[in-house]
């Protein structure tokens, strides 16, 4: 069978979305889903991509099993499927051209504000400890002659009142993150992208970027089976899109030893910014 060069390009980008997505776990099928789309068509690209997606993840998930965390794994697993319902209820019902551009504009806000708003709002904080460690002048002590004599504030001690703070905050924030999986399973049901979505609560639940990748791909494979069992069943698999899956493995596998070796040696900073980053080429890309 002839190569044609869409295909070739189309090649060339499973390269590149593979390389990203074993550096950081996801993003790989959400960064090539729309060039793709215009390449070879909307059917065949879904298919080829999401088969070739579950080759890369597992490839991951077998070299990096043992940093599995298969307590965040089942959370994020049962809140995605719940999610993916819901989503596959919510396609059918609404514009998808309306839903692609919400979907886009939310993903570059929370990716803007993990890249430039927390960092504001730590300077802010920062600046205001600094501002409560200042010495206490005559008139201060005079003003609140209990925190002058005993250094503590309406009778707390400083480490207990922060850590009082941080439990009123722990349930809200708790929930609203698991409310974070629950969207991406309804994006994932939309549009089979919802990595992007669900990276914000990785990030943040999965620390150390080896358990980030390997977590993130498990979940993946999981939900990809159900997905690609779909897609056979209705009949997508034609002899074009076998024959580009098989011959997709070369850059697939390609891909996947560059992001590999590259992973080692990038440091947790660096890695976290590249995944905002790249969230931020995934909202851009549903918008577009």
């Amino acid at each position: 069978m002839t190569v044609t060069w869409r295909e070739i390009l189309f090649f060339l980008i499973l390269f590149g979305a593979n390389l990203i997505q074993a550096i950081t776990g996801f993003a790989g099928t959400l960064l090539a889903m729309p060039p793709s789309m215009q390449l070879l068509g909307v059917d065949e690209a879904k298919s080829v991509l999401a088969v070739l997606d579950q080759l890369s993840c597992l490839l991951i998930v077998l070299t990096g099993f043992r940093h599995i965390n298969w307590k965040e794994f089942g959370k994020m697993a049962v809140l995605m499927v719940v999610g993916m319902f819901a989503g596959m209820k919510i396609f059918e019902a609404f514009p998808i051209q309306q839903l692609l551009t919400l979907y886009g504009v939310m993903i570059l806000c929370i990716a803007l504000w993990k890249l430039f708003g927390q960092r504001l709002m730590k300077k802010s904080g920062l600046s205001r400890v600094r501002g409560a460690e200042a010495p206490q002048t005559e008139e201060n002590q005079q003003t609140n002659p209990q925190t002058a004599e005993t250094g503590q504030a309406d009778g707390l001690p400083a480490s207990a009142a922060s850590v009082s703070v941080k439990k009123k905050g722990f349930p809200l924030r708790t929930a609203g993150m698991l409310c974070v999986i629950l969207a991406a399973g309804v994006i994932h049901g939309m549009f089979v992208s919802g990595g992007a979505l669900l990276v914000i609560y990785a990030s943040s639940a999965l620390k150390k970027k080896e358990e980030f990748r390997a977590t993130m791909a498990m979940l993946w494979v999981t939900i990809g089976c159900y997905i690609t069992g779909n897609q056979i069943q209705s009949g997508y698999f034609n002899s074009q899109v076998i024959f580009l899956c098989l011959v997709g493995m070369i850059p697939l596998f390609a891909g996947i030893w560059a992001g590999t070796k590259l992973v080692k040696r990038i440091d947790q900073e660096t890695f976290l910014k590249l995944t905002y980053v790249l969230l931020i080429v995934s909202g851009v890309l549903a918008i577009v």
